[in-house]
């Protein structure tokens, strides 16, 4: 069993980390600005698959790495690039290299990113990638092939946005996808407590563990792009305003103490949080310890 799954198993309030792999070999930026900062404050640590539809090394290498290191990594597979073959190839492999946390995405499309005349496959989506990780754990590939050797401790979990409106198509799916073998989710990024207790109140009585994606706002333009471009993210117009007033000295820390009273409202909500410092990460112990966490 995996360290993500005993500690949300167990009822704890779970909190998981993310960090995006560079655009080239070059790791220590990604060591020492990111995982550095959050391997002490994390239970495992989320790693992007060309997040943006932006080619980067690819998140398998990096989990390896990280579970070299004793961490725990959560191996994020897009639909996007790769077939049903070469897909559950990838869960195979991931479990050989001692991964047992995946989390399944469809993936931006490549239109988003920067190859954008790439040939996107979506030969399944993040509902049929859960369901082709369930049989396997089942011992049977979607040819209906026995395994040698069963990866039955998997870990497998989803995305789901509690700010899209309306909220059933979400919530619809969201059951679709436990039916067919999410154990977790973890949410797009919300910053409305109000709409975030509307929904778990609905999706609560699934009894699937919730975490709260948490994106830290870095800027008033950041969060003016999120309001405009990321389908079922709103940033609250107070929050705008507080940081579009704050001086660039002072941002960091507003942005840190809007965040912390954040987590503090929704934290009896869920059973967990899952931080998205997208190049932050040195200010995520002071996010928590404002939260005593």
């Amino acid at each position: 069993m995996s360290k993500l799954q005993e500690s949300l198993e167990q009822g704890k309030f779970t909190i998981t980390g993310e960090v995006g792999p560079p655009k080239g070999v070059d790791l220590e930026h990604l060591w020492k600005e990111e995982v550095d900062y959050i391997r002490d404050r994390v239970v495992a640590i989320n790693v992007t698959d060309n997040q943006s539809a932006v080619m980067r090394v690819c998140s398998m290498g990096i989990c390896t790495l990280l579970a070299k290191q004793g961490l725990e990594p959560i191996l994020q597979i897009t639909t996007r690039d790769r077939n049903r073959l070469a897909i559950q190839a990838d869960v195979l492999g991931a479990y050989v290299n001692g991964i047992r946390n995946i989390l399944s995405i469809t993936g931006d499309h490549n239109t988003a990113g920067d190859h954008p005349d790439s040939i996107p496959v979506y030969d399944l989506d993040s509902v049929s990638l859960l369901m082709a990780m369930n049989e396997l754990k089942k011992g049977k590939d979607l040819a209906s092939q026995e395994l040698e050797g069963v990866p039955s401790d998997l870990f497998i979990g989803g995305v789901v946005t509690p700010g899209a409106d309306p909220i059933e198509m979400q919530l619809i799916k969201m059951e679709r996808k436990i039916e067919v073998g999410a154990q977790f989710f973890q949410t797009q990024a919300i910053y409305d407590p109000k709409v975030f207790e509307s929904f778990m109140k609905k999706a609560g009585e699934y009894k699937v563990p919730v975490l709260c994606g948490v994106v830290i706002i870095k800027s008033a333009g950041m969060a003016k792009y999120m309001n405009n471009f990321v389908p079922g993210v709103f940033v609250p117009d107070d929050m705008v305003k507080t940081l579009a007033e704050a001086s660039k000295e002072e941002r960091a820390m507003k942005s840190v103490e809007m965040m912390a009273d954040f987590i503090k409202k929704i934290k009896p909500m869920c059973q967990g949080l899952h931080i998205m410092a997208m190049g932050w990460e040195k200010y995520v112990p002071t996010l928590l310890d404002m939260c005593d966490l």
